[in-house]
């Protein structure tokens, strides 16, 4: 059962994060409640960009996660191929795009955390109904995509299956969407106008807009990044 809720004050704008940060967790997963629960209390922090990945892999033994989907199965590998492993779990935090840590410990998660920067500013405006993204020039970075993120600012599921059955669990940050918008170029930055009607489908009520270098077909790290809730 699916009871939707809203985690964060509507019309929240978050810019000049030091880190970005991807949970990969599974509904059926035993550790995962608490790396879950952690991933909400960092979200708190106005200098945090949180995002929830819940992936498809543990389906096959009949754990099927509500928000479960395999592109996000497919991110956490690539991410995992870019630093030379084919290993990846539940639940996992990557920072930044630059290092992965068991989501779970909260020691781990916090130094991982406190060590995090993001140099490239990332400016949102509101201009009626379009959303205006203005992402300065910085040629001492190498070129980057920009990619818009959509989510799903807070959910509670009562979980039927797997490790977690019987459980009611807050759910926070959960990814719906995920593409490309465009490319970022070190020498003249990136300005884009996108409709809002466009990024925030159903049941979507935030979004955030990141920049992320790409390492031949893989995700590399994460410049920078903003955020916003309708």
């Amino acid at each position: 059962m699916l009871m939707l809720a809203h985690a964060a004050t509507a019309g929240e704008l978050r810019q000049n994060p030091k880190a970005v940060l991807e949970l990969f967790t599974s509904q059926g997963c035993s550790s995962c409640p608490k790396a879950d629960a952690l991933l909400t209390e960092l979200s708190a922090k106005p200098e945090i960009i949180a995002l929830a990945y819940h992936v498809d892999y543990w389906d096959y033994i009949g754990w099927p996660d509500t928000f479960g989907a395999e592109a996000h199965s497919n991110l956490q590998r690539d991410y995992a191929a870019s630093w030379g492993s084919s290993r990846i779990f539940t639940p996992q935090l990557i920072v930044n795009g630059r290092k992965g840590v068991v989501a779970s410990r909260k020691g781990e998660v916090s130094n991982a955390v406190e060590a995090a920067t993001l140099q490239l500013p990332v400016v949102l405006k509101a201009d009626g109904d379009m959303l205006k993204i203005d992402i300065p020039a910085d040629p001492s970075l190498g070129e980057a995509v920009v990619w818009l993120v959509s989510y799903l600012d807070s959910a509670d599921v009562r979980i039927d299956r797997g490790e977690n059955e019987g459980k009611t669990i807050a759910y926070t940050h959960i990814v719906t969407g995920r593409q490309i918008l465009g490319m970022w170029e070190p020498e003249t930055g990136a300005q884009l106008k996108l409709p809002m009607a466009e990024i925030l489908d159903a049941p979507a009520n935030g979004a955030v807009i990141m920049v992320q270098q790409d390492k031949a077909g893989l995700p590399g790290p994460i410049l920078g990044a903003a955020s916003f809730l309708r």
